[in-house]
């Protein structure tokens, strides 16, 4: 479930983002952002802003923010962010006019 960008969120939202390009050598997803508060938010409205794909998970969140940016994500968080990244690469492939043939 995402929050829209205009919602409030407290002080103690925590938002990570991830980035995984397999196509570019990526052998897995990597944490590029991590942030609590505002740059929490910061994040949240560049991902809405892009129409980026959000999942709130306070569980899954409060491994990734753990790990350092620029770093692969831990192999306790992996099938989380597995499954996370097969609901966007489907929902992502419903998008685009090639799924429409």
């Amino acid at each position: 479930m995402s929050l829209p960008p205009k919602q409030k969120r407290s002080k103690r939202d925590v938002a990570v983002a991830l980035s995984y390009r397999p196509e570019r050598g990526d052998a897995q997803p990597r944490v590029v952002a991590s942030g609590k508060g505002a740059l929490a938010r910061e994040i949240l409205d560049l991902a809405f802003a892009a129409d980026v794909k959000v999942r709130e998970d306070a569980d899954l969140v409060e491994v990734l923010a753990a790990v350092d940016v620029d770093s692969l994500i831990p192999l306790e968080a992996l099938m989380a962010v597995a499954e996370i990244l097969t609901y966007v690469y489907r929902a992502n492939a419903r998008l685009t006019p090639e799924a429409a043939s």
